[in-house]
């Protein structure tokens, strides 16, 4: 090194110019490390191999379907200790055979992954390229987390890929860094608490704190208990040595829980997993639960993936909320994942809510889990008193026409003012009318595959599910023959509302702004169904406005869903004993209406899932709704080796999406026109269609088809109107 360039001096010795002895030997020993040949970074050239299993099996983060597989990696020696199986990686894909030098693959562009397991040898027979790096030995991917995510990746027909996508969090370096706390004793089993209200209440938790694996529905009774008694449920679980793992629809739904438990249990028993918190916070009781320092998790959909050790109980709360499926590739459903989990780790299930699903109630009728419900005597002595306003009261009634304000609802709105807050639940936006029996509001449906009737051009009617015309319709309930489409106001409703009572404070709660409490002072709470508040004390009264805006939905769900928020909302009011009354503007005869005057929401899903198994829909079948360009549909459904007993309904239309605003799954980018298509299996085919779709997915993208993009699948759609 020469003076020009700021290095020591030398003499015609060699030596350094007034340098000591122990600085000639360190620059010597510089000289001769700088001299000596070094791999390459990332590329690791000329880098020896770890000698003990050499070869890195990795999944790349690619998240397509051809992809959908592992490849194999050569493990530096100075990796070896890192690379360990469950942590990420980043590894470089896309290198050609003819990029090879000194045995090693190169070329490729830097990609994310996971490290799956670690080879002695590979099922490659060609020259592997090199693991670039170990980004973190933080092992994130357990053998169970990848079991289950492999089970929801072939159920739901996607990679595997955008699965762990959805179930492992982005990394925080600074949360990694930092020690998780000790995991605490189990604690002393609970007492039963309210649980006794149900007939096997008791029974169940001690089953859960012996250690047992019971399988519930639970039909909550009305009131603000539920959050408590699922506390208790987990609990018990702790109680055993086990982990336990509730999902929850939103983020207020998640706060009572976690509350619930804090005042049963304190703090460091459990971790809240919601979107609110933060990804570094996220992530940092994501790893507290990973590293078992936390053996419970409350939290909201993301939290069906969170690797609780040694799991004992999976719940989940009022599974019909929109929010439980998911948005992103393959979209799976909260519910579906957590059957999966107690099926892989042979643990207890609980289906909570104040209402029942179809889903639930197929798995009371197969045997899969056992009823947790309350007797009438109970459930009459929780639940408010429920009255309705049909047509005929509207048409007799003067002030309904003038202010679109029933005088039975007005009265028990007065009435209710003078004891506490009234809630008035408004249906949201987007609830569109459909084509409806002019005498009875019987949704108009096909009668091939019962879907909805919509009215087309010229007068036609149409059915929206298999596309066919309907020229010659009448009502089955009725024998009208006559149609009428619903007019839906739900803004102006609720302005006359606050006219109709200028004395009295109107709160709003909806998509903008959501209320988690109110006071139990007199006041008008506006909601849209799902975001009504918590009153201190519950509701004095509730008015559920413009019911037919949720009944006529085109969707197989109306009825069902909006039976739910109905009972989400009547389960606010006080009970009947203390003057609670629900007031509903719906047609008292149709079947959803009694369920909520007899608050049976199990009778009506029973009925919904027999009229279901005879027309072949959804639980009892599995379907799956295929979207696309009319070209590229027909070609996929032609390509694609379908069971022998699947069958198509239509292609028809997909309504064009709105130039602004989201988007729902599976819609047509605006501009575009594009068709669906429903294909139906019987029970016991539905892995086989999810394979096929897949299978036939796989090869239009490995073919490089730039149709391939326009081709969405989604198995078990949830609105399939």
């Amino acid at each position: 090194m020469s003076s020009e360039n700021g290095g020591p001096r030398t003499d015609g010795e060699g030596g350094a110019e007034g340098a000591p002895p122990e600085q000639l030997a360190l620059i010597r020993e510089s000289v001769r490390k700088a001299r000596t040949p070094r791999a390459k970074p990332r590329t690791w050239r000329g880098a020896a191999l770890a000698e003990r299993l050499p070869v890195a099996r990795v999944l790349v983060d690619k998240g397509v379907l051809h992809l959908d597989r592992y490849f194999d990696y050569a493990v530096p020696a100075e990796l070896d200790e890192a690379a360990q199986p469950g942590v990420r990686v980043r590894v470089r894909f896309g290198a050609g055979r003819h990029r090879v030098r000194e045995g090693r693959r190169e070329g490729g562009g830097l990609i994310d992954g996971f490290l799956i397991e670690r080879r002695a040898e590979s099922d490659y027979s060609g020259p592997l390229a090199a693991l670039a790096q170990v980004v973190s030995p933080e092992p994130v991917l357990s053998d169970e987390l990848l079991g289950l995510a492999r089970a929801v990746a072939d159920r739901y027909a996607g990679s595997l890929a955008d699965v762990l996508q959805l179930a492992v969090p982005p990394r925080s370096a600074r949360a990694e860094q930092r020690t998780s706390p000790a995991p605490l004793p189990p604690p002393e089993a609970p007492g039963p608490g309210s649980w006794t209200r149900y007939e096997q209440g008791d029974a169940f938790l001690r089953t859960l704190a012996d250690g047992g694996a019971p399988r519930a529905v639970w039909h909550a009774l009305p009131g603000p208990r539920w959050n408590e008694e699922l506390a208790r449920a987990v609990a018990a679980t702790l109680a055993s040595g086990r982990g336990a793992l509730v999902v929850v629809p939103d983020g207020r739904a998640a706060a009572r829980v976690d509350a619930a438990l804090t005042t049963l249990l304190g703090k460091g028993h459990h971790a809240l997993l919601t979107a609110d918190a933060g990804p570094e916070k996220r992530y940092a009781q994501w790893l507290a639960v990973r590293r078992g320092s936390v053996r419970a998790v409350v939290g909201t959909r993301a939290a069906m993936f969170a690797p609780v050790r040694n799991l004992g109980l999976v719940a989940i709360w009022d599974d019909g909320d929109d929010s439980h499926s998911e948005q992103h590739a393959p979209q799976p459903h909260a519910r579906d994942v957590l059957l999966l989990r107690a099926t892989l780790d042979k643990c207890a299930f609980l289906l909570g809510g104040f209402s029942c699903t179809v889903e639930a109630a197929q798995l009371v009728e197969t045997g899969w889990a056992r009823p947790l419900i309350a007797g009438r005597e109970q459930i009459r002595r929780s639940a408010p008193l429920v009255r309705t306003v049909g047509d005929q009261d509207l048409a007799r009634d003067e002030a309904a026409r003038a202010a679109r304000l029933p005088t039975l609802a007005w009265q028990t709105a007065r009435e209710g003012l003078r004891h506490g807050p009234v809630l008035v639940q408004v249906p949201r936006r987007g609830y569109a009318p459909r084509m409806a029996c002019d005498r009875c509001r019987a949704p108009a449906r096909c009668v091939h595959c019962s879907g909805p009737l919509q009215g087309q051009d010229a007068g036609v009617l149409r059915c929206g599910w298999c596309g066919r015309a309907e020229g010659n319709w009448h009502c089955p309930e009725c024998g009208g023959f006559r149609l009428r489409a619903q007019v839906v106001g739900a803004r102006r409703t609720a302005e006359e509302l606050g006219r109709a009572f200028p004395a009295v404070p109107v709160r709003t709660s909806g998509r903008e702004h959501v209320l988690d409490t109110v006071p139990s002072a007199p006041a008008l709470v506006v909601s849209t169904p799902g975001a009504e508040p918590v009153a201190e004390g519950g509701y004095a009264a509730a008015l559920l406005l413009d019911g037919w805006a949720m009944l006529v939905r085109p969707d197989l769900r109306a009825g069902e869903d909006a039976l739910r928020r109905w009972i989400a909302a009547g389960a606010l009011v006080r009970p009947q004993s203390e003057g609670g009354t629900v007031v509903v503007v719906a047609e008292p005869t149709l079947r959803p209406v009694q369920a909520l005057v007899r608050w049976d929401p199990v009778g009506h899903a029973l009925r919904e899932l027999s009229e279901r198994a005879e027309l072949g829909f959804p639980p009892v079948s599995r379907m799956a709704a295929v979207s696309g360009t009319p070209e590229a549909l027909a070609e996929f459904l032609a390509a694609a080796q379908l069971p022998s007993d699947a069958e198509v309904l239509g292609p028809v239309p997909v309504p064009p999406a709105p130039p602004a605003g989201p988007r729902r799954p599976g819609a047509a980018p605006p501009g575009e026109h594009w068709e669906r298509a429903l294909v139906r299996v019987p029970p016991g085919s539905g892995s086989a269609l999810a394979s096929a779709l897949k299978t036939a997915q796989a090869a239009r993208m490995a073919r490089g088809s730039g149709e391939a993009a326009r081709v969405r699948v989604r198995i078990d759609p949830p609105d399939i109107g």
